[in-house]
């Protein structure tokens, strides 16, 4: 990890600065792969899941029968970890439903909002090198809460043309029965466009790689929106002499080993903590089985003291992580003055693997700063809410002539008419 010692202000965002890779190809390759699956449908896709899975399919449609199958195939505790981590996310999605509330803005005119579901939703779940089956509970959970009535998953096989039995599994236990061996640009093209076996859908979510994310940005422009903006993993640990450095290094390795253009950030105001934390990190590197992914996101990661308070506080705001996990001892007070993150974890005995998995927050979270303006993954995401009015005879002559005004200033003459012509009926009666 680089180390910086209370850098100057104007030095953070060089110091903050994401991993960089050079994408300058991608979009003109992704773009062409949509094309093809636009133009051709299936036979694209089996084009390029026989190119980039190594697998040849003649159906892309997984079957109840192999989804029940696989439950036999996950490990006892397996099946009831997963079982937990449901209910937990269930609870916690269940309480984010708000009722209707009808306001009248003035006498005789009501005005409210009503939720309603995303009819068609697609839930993209990577493979892999980490198959993540607990992505399924996250997307599933809510999509079925909100009342989408058509759910689908598309994941991609693996080289026997299998899916991962514990991503079956949980879609399982997630209630969702229409399951596609499909990954990568594909999948996203897929569910975009539709093509014989696969519906078109109105929203597409999930993680991904530098290719899914693009595929996701591309179709979004068009044919159809996508739960957020996401890039590579990240968190932002804030430490002090209360803080446990084997908790601290442990936290840091967990986003480590994400892949090699995760980030993690430590924010101390103790060099010699910091030290503590490090030596930590060597320790535990040693034993990680995805620790040659950690050791070089860790590359790309850095340590930072900054003495100052108030200082720390901004450069988080600054940075906007998408995991920031305040461990030190004046941790509620800091996280008053949050403004950017995508989910906050609080304490010594709050790891962020407990948010990854079981708490029952959502872990699909915006990356790459997009905390500043988007939140993670909830209950909203798969509704849209339309607003009512009804307005009686005595609303509008409270705000017709308002009304009147204002579209005359715009020279709306239609607009005003509208009204016009109502307000001269009344006047009859």
């Amino acid at each position: 990890m680089k180390t910086y010692i209370n850098p100057n202000r104007s030095d953070w965002p060089e110091i903050l600065k994401r991993p960089v890779f050079d994408v300058s190809n991608l979009n003109k390759k992704v773009g062409s792969i949509l094309a093809e699956i636009k133009q051709d449908g299936d036979k694209a896709l089996k084009k390029y899941t026989s190119q980039f899975d190594g697998v040849i399919l003649d159906d892309f449609k997984v079957t109840e029968k192999e989804i029940d199958a696989a439950e036999n195939l996950v490990d006892e505790r397996l099946k009831a970890a997963i079982i937990l981590a449901a209910k937990n996310i269930r609870k916690f999605h269940e309480s984010q439903k708000t009722g209707i509330k009808k306001t009248e803005t003035s006498p005789g005119v009501i005005c409210w909002q009503k939720a309603v579901p995303v009819e068609k939703v697609g839930l993209y779940i990577p493979g892999g090198t980490a198959p993540l089956f607990s992505t399924v509970l996250m997307l599933a959970i809510p999509a079925k809460i909100a009342g989408c009535k058509e759910i689908i998953l598309c994941t991609p096989p693996g080289k026997d043309g299998k899916i991962n039995p514990a991503i079956l599994y949980a879609a399982k236990v997630a209630g969702i029965k229409r399951v596609f061996s499909l990954g990568g640009v594909q999948a996203i093209g897929a569910m975009a466009y539709g093509t014989e076996s696969v519906p078109k859908m109105y929203k597409i979510f999930g993680p991904g790689n530098q290719f899914v994310t693009a595929a996701k940005q591309l179709v979004s422009m068009t044919d159809v929106s996508i739960d957020m903006p996401a890039g590579p993993s990240e968190v932002l640990v804030v430490a002090d002499e209360w803080s446990n450095p084997a908790f601290v290094a442990a936290d840091l390795l967990s986003q480590a080993e994400h892949g090699a253009d995760s980030q993690v950030v430590v924010v101390t105001n103790s060099e010699e903590m910091l030290n503590k934390i490090q030596q930590e990190i060597n320790t535990q590197l040693k034993n990680l089985s995805r620790g040659e992914f950690a050791e070089k996101a860790l590359k790309n990661s850095v340590a930072i003291v900054l003495e100052d308070e108030v200082e720390s506080v901004e450069l988080i705001n600054e940075y906007a992580p998408e995991h920031l996990i305040l461990c030190n001892k004046k941790y509620l007070e800091i996280a008053e003055k949050i403004n950017n993150a995508g989910s906050v974890f609080l304490g010594n005995y709050t790891p962020e693997s407990a948010g990854d998995y079981a708490s029952g927050t959502n872990h699909t979270l915006p990356t790459n700063g997009w905390a500043r303006s988007y939140s993670g993954v909830n209950l909203d995401n798969f509704v849209k809410k339309i607003t009512f009015q009804e307005i009686n005879s005595e609303g509008l002559k409270n705000i017709g002539p308002a009304v009147e005004i204002m579209a005359a200033a715009e020279s709306l003459d239609a607009h005003k008419n509208a009204v016009s012509l109502r307000l001269k009926e009344l006047e009859k009666r």
